[in-house]
């Protein structure tokens, strides 16, 4: 999809957003954010989106309902471009389990790779399941910071950050159902 239909899916992500944080995952929010709240959230990135600073990749089930998403934010600053991070990698509550997430992240791979992306970058709750997809996926644990952020309850928790070197094969199949929004790595 386009940059000028990222608009479109706000309400749609918005209400991703919300369904995973009241289940437990941490993505920089707390419990009770609302699906509203959180599509406000998803608007304000839609300057990045359409100046190619952020490319967002929305899996849509069956039925057209946004079930997954997976971002990618490049690096403006001269020294950085040839790294991106990944970014709010999430699968709704109803499609975990089917390697959905797995296949966001392959995904996003690809699309760095086709930016000229050499190194990937990525954060997350440390022993929580998507450390767990990140290892399984070939991601290399660079560390962990203490107390870093809070999960959804509040409480202090500390995360680990990979990194993931692109190589010129990429031998993961496509997801199926997953379409890109955003410009940059199109």
């Amino acid at each position: 999809m386009a940059p000028e239909e990222f608009a479109a899916h706000t309400g749609a992500l918005g209400e991703l957003l919300a369904d995973t944080v009241a289940g437990g995952a941490s993505l920089g929010f707390r419990q009770g954010l609302t699906p509203g709240e959180a599509a406000d959230w998803w608007c304000s990135r839609a300057g990045a989106v359409a100046r190619g600073e952020l490319t967002v990749r929305v899996a849509l089930d069956a039925a057209g309902r946004c079930v997954g998403t997976v971002s990618l934010a490049f690096t403006a600053l001269p020294n950085g471009r040839h790294r991106a991070e990944i970014a709010k990698l999430m699968v709704g509550r109803t499609a975990r389990g089917g390697g959905l997430g797995r296949r966001l992240l392959s995904e996003a791979e690809r699309d760095a790779r086709r930016a000229g992306i050499t190194l990937l970058v990525l954060d997350t709750e440390t022993d929580s399941a998507a450390e767990q997809l990140y290892r399984r996926a070939g991601w290399t644990r660079a560390g962990q910071i203490p107390d870093y952020a809070t999960d959804p309850a509040g409480a202090l928790r500390p995360t680990t950050l990979y990194y993931k070197r692109l190589g010129a094969q990429d031998p993961l199949p496509s997801a199926a159902g997953a379409a890109a929004v955003g410009g940059g790595a199109q």
